[in-house]
């Protein structure tokens, strides 16, 4: 019995001279056994709704699928970036029950086998539940990982009568019972949205942290140029400023400037350490003419031209 559910998305047409993004990943059958690179959907907003947050994350893989599937490959570096989608399989939507913990421990055996053999998994969320239930991936594949949070939210606050939610991902990482979270940093902090006891809390687990004012494109690639051993790098939607990230589980103003988010995803693709991404808290039920879903899609595809180029040895960043 298979793990995903089809998927119900319109395909975009494509012709010889103009293919798209789905022309590799709506219509072609790849092997997924040779995947180098593996999309999957996981429709959680339970964590969202444990963590009073605005529920419609579940809706938001193939949200972002149909903008995704419209793209056309990098232009500047055709070849490369085609090779990455000739080796890209898009697995579907993970069939989720009525337990949020029982998907998160779905969702961490369906990564498994991945990041045993080297393939890197993108995910789409999904509430930022979405992380714990990937950082049990390396649980289940024995495996040892430093987390790289790009988000408003420190995502550290206490469990809720003893329930996980979206706001508590990284601190079940940093005190689960395996040890295998080596590390845990967030970039793109809100002052305003930020508790003093998540600090402690950051601070008490040698976790580092960096206010999203203080973010530039050197300080970017740095968070990536010197991480060790493997990374797991989640994109939490909020940290980008509302005007251009309405569609989110948790709006906050001030965010981070477009430009440097998409270079945080490029960059995550380009790391020769990241092994896993995933990318979080579209609520399609809040957005406006897309837009939200737009630069979702554009994120996704920003890891995708990353890949390319490290595998490559090339860059035009």
């Amino acid at each position: 019995m298979s793990l995903f559910a089809p998927r119900t998305i319109t395909l975009p047409e494509t012709a010889p001279d103009d293919p798209r993004v789905g022309h590799w990943l709506g219509h072609k059958a790849q092997d997924v056994d040779e995947a180098q690179v593996v999309l999957l959907g996981f429709g959680s907003d339970e964590g969202v709704r444990r963590n009073g947050g605005r529920p419609g994350a579940a809706q938001a893989p193939d949200a972002i699928r149909q903008v995704l599937y419209k793209l056309t490959p990098d232009a500047r570096a055709f070849a490369t970036f085609v090779e990455v989608l000739d080796h890209t399989v898009d697995l579907g939507n993970l069939i989720l029950t009525e337990s949020m913990e029982e998907n998160q421990e779905r969702l961490g055996a369906a990564l498994a086998p991945y990041l045993r053999r080297g393939a890197l998994p993108i995910i789409l969320g999904g509430g930022h539940e979405t992380s714990f239930g990937h950082f049990l991936g390396y649980v289940q594949a024995e495996q040892p990982v430093r987390i790289l949070n790009w988000d408003a939210h420190a995502d550290v606050r206490p469990l809720k009568d003893e329930r996980g939610h979206s706001g508590s991902p990284f601190r079940q990482a940093l005190t689960h019972a395996s040890g295998l979270c080596e590390g845990y940093t967030v970039a793109g902090l809100a002052p305003h949205s930020t508790a003093r006891t998540h600090l402690d809390f950051l601070r008490e687990h040698e976790a580092r942290f960096f206010w999203n004012a203080d973010l530039t494109p050197t300080l970017i690639k740095r968070l990536y140029t010197e991480s060790a051993g493997s990374l797991m790098v989640t994109f939490d939607m909020d940290a980008v400023e509302q005007a251009a990230a309405p569609g989110v589980s948790a709006p906050a103003a001030q965010g981070m400037p477009t430009a440097l988010w998409l270079k945080a995803a490029y960059e995550a693709g380009h790391c020769r350490h990241t092994t896993s991404i995933d990318l979080v808290e579209v609520n399609p039920v809040y957005d406006i003419d897309h837009r939200t879903a737009r630069l979702a899609a554009l994120t996704v595809w920003q890891v995708l031209r990353g890949l390319a180029e490290r595998a490559s040895g090339y860059s035009l960043s």
